[in-house]
């Protein structure tokens, strides 16, 4: 999987988040992906999906 351009994306925080911090997530998406990160690690790691990981992973995440 290509590395994406960081400088293009456009990280949004988790509408569940509650702004206080805590357990949050935020996600990019770039052409072919889906990106996830922690928000309290912005320069950290993030973990690369394919658009077909991301549909699964949606969708296990709304069945529990």
């Amino acid at each position: 999987m290509k590395e994406p351009d960081q400088s293009m994306l456009s990280w949004r925080k988790s509408s569940h988040s509650g702004g206080t911090g805590g357990e949050c997530v935020e996600v990019a998406a770039a052409p072919g992906t889906l990106l996830v990160r922690d928000s309290k690690d912005p320069g950290g790691s993030y973990l690369q999906l394919t658009s077909a990981a991301a549909r699964d992973l949606m969708n296990r995440v709304r069945e529990e």
